[in-house]
């Protein structure tokens, strides 16, 4: 049987309060599993502000309605507001997602900073932020996780190799590439092993294979614009033809008003035989393969501004 991963990324303070319960209903209604990755530290929102400098941050926003799915308060949050300790103030929330019976991972300390900084950044920054969200983790879990998936897409060496340092055999950082439809450049693109000059690193890389629901909206595909009504068939289209996918969601959209294209997909999913699944689970189920290994390799994708990291298989 085919499988969806369905991995979400939890970047904000609204998107843990709000949208993580509203996720754990939908997908405990559907009997569908998932991966909640949480950002730990504070919500400095308001500091993406910035962004507006960098080509095609205009251009996304407007498609996406950030204000409309994140609300004023939210990006007001370390500019004219205090900015919430998320870790601190949204512990409940995180445990009922695992009681719930749901993986729990790390997303990030400070999503906005380490989106906008880690590029750049050296080891000891680099093992600062990290080992920061690990501590958290622990102190709200009492366990220490066995996941991760990088904020925005965003790493560096020094990240995959605290990876490593940290014992987590499998993670979710990089994207494979996607053609301007939101296909897949390469359809063989899967679970792979990451190497930067002579070092492999020992994680697993889970790739994201589809397009986010933010990169899709306003988007035009063979002469037709996407919109909430039709998106969902749109996705739901490059999943007909049965294949392994991981698809990330955003507690700030399918936790909240995009909530039911997250239905749509969910009930389309399983009418084309899908299992909606864990990372942890499609770890389990592709961990003693031989899995390919591929340069650290960074490229712009349809949809986003900047460079993510990308498995660029050919």
């Amino acid at each position: 049987m085919p499988t969806i991963v369905l991995k979400i990324d939890v970047d904000t303070y609204r998107g843990t309060r709000e949208g993580v319960p509203n996720l754990v209903r939908i997908l405990k209604q559907h009997q569908a599993n998932a991966t909640f990755l949480f950002s730990l530290g504070k919500d400095h929102t308001g500091w993406a502000l910035r962004r507006a400098f960098r080509p095609g941050f205009f251009k996304k926003v407007s498609r996406t309605s950030v204000l409309e799915h994140y609300g004023p308060k939210t990006l007001m949050y370390g500019v004219f507001l205090p900015a919430p300790d998320i870790g601190k103030e949204c512990v409940e929330e995180m445990r009922a997602a695992k009681r719930a019976g749901f993986e729990c991972g790390i997303h990030c300390w400070d999503h906005v900073v380490w989106q906008d900084n880690v590029r750049r950044r050296g080891e000891a920054w680099t093992q600062k932020q990290m080992t920061a969200a690990y501590e958290r983790y622990n102190e709200i879990f009492g366990a220490p996780p066995k996941t991760y998936g990088a904020a925005g897409w965003q790493m560096n060496p020094h990240a995959f190799a605290q990876l490593d340092q940290f014992g987590m055999h499998y993670s979710s950082d990089t994207r494979a590439m996607l053609k301007a439809d939101g296909s897949l450049v390469n359809p063989a693109a899967g679970p792979y092993r990451l190497s930067h000059g002579d070092q492999i690193f020992d994680s697993v890389q889970l790739p994201t294979t589809l397009p986010t629901l933010d990169e899709l909206l306003g988007v035009e595909i063979d002469g037709t614009v996407v919109t909430e009504s039709n998106i969902a068939s749109v996705i739901l289209g490059l999943t007909a033809e049965p294949k392994n996918h991981v698809f990330t969601m955003h507690a700030e959209l399918e936790g909240q008003k995009l909530a039911p294209i997250l239905i749509e997909l969910l009930n389309g999913w399983s009418e084309q035989g899908y299992l909606c699944i864990s990372m942890g689970q499609y770890f389990a189920n592709i961990r003693e393969q031989e899995l390919p290994v591929h340069p650290l390799t960074w490229a712009e994708l349809p949809g986003r501004s900047g460079e993510l990291l990308v498995l660029d298989a050919k």
